[in-house]
């Protein structure tokens, strides 16, 4: 299955949403909306993308009221996400979904793409468990790149599951979080052995935090 979902936010007006498939959204207040699974998606070989437009001066944040699951097809294909988000001048947007879980044999491959205005604000994070209760064979990767004025802001990717890079013989993370924000002038910061939060050259920051399950607050990671 295919799933489209548009979103677009506009000073002085509620967000305008269109799309088609297993992906919907509600305006919940005037600006926030909350992505809605309208079946049971991303399954093997399911495809999902999402776009987020912030104008010139406008505010939106973006939930979702369930944690998604990704499930093994039955031909054991991939199943992919895409979510772009691009915020204009003086724009403020923040992305905070419930979790991502990969079930036992689902393989998932979600890629975030940002485009932001120098004077555009945003946050962004995501967060990821591999496994239901006693599944451990699931394979995730998360790519995020991001642009400011065109110019690059952010290069990244994580992958967990076996035979991925952050898996060896001492460790084998089962969940990951990553949470981007621009502009952000605090120092790099290491929290424990599992996340640290570094500056990146063009401004903002990059925190990621891999463990074996998701902290139930993000907040305790960085004291």
């Amino acid at each position: 299955m295919y799933s489209e979902l548009l979103i677009v936010a506009e000073r002085g007006r509620l967000p305008q949403i269109s799309g088609f498939g297993a992906i919907t959204a509600r305006i919940t207040d005037p600006e926030t909306v909350h992505l809605i699974g309208a079946a049971a998606t991303p399954l093997g070989g399911d495809r999902i993308d999402v776009t987020v437009r912030v104008c010139a001066g406008a505010r939106l944040r973006v939930r979702s009221v369930a944690a998604a699951i990704a499930l093994p097809g039955s031909s054991q294909l991939t199943s992919s996400a895409r979510l772009t988000l691009v915020v204009a001048d003086d724009a403020f947007l923040d992305v905070d979904q419930e979790p991502m879980i990969i079930a036992g044999g689902a393989d998932h491959r979600a890629k975030t793409v940002v485009r932001l205005a120098a004077s555009a604000t945003i946050r962004v994070r995501e967060r990821v468990q591999l496994g239901r209760t006693g599944e451990t064979n699931g394979r995730w990767q998360g790519a995020l790149d991001a642009d400011l004025d065109n110019g690059p802001l952010l290069r990244h990717c994580v992958e967990l599951g076996a035979t991925t890079a952050s898996t060896d013989v001492i460790d084998a993370p089962q969940a990951a979080v990553g949470e981007l924000r621009y502009p952000d002038s605090r120092p790099a910061e290491l929290f424990g052995l599992s996340a640290a939060r570094l500056p990146l050259a063009a401004g903002g920051s990059l925190l990621t935090w891999l463990g074996a399950r998701l902290p139930a607050d993000l907040a305790t990671v960085e004291r």
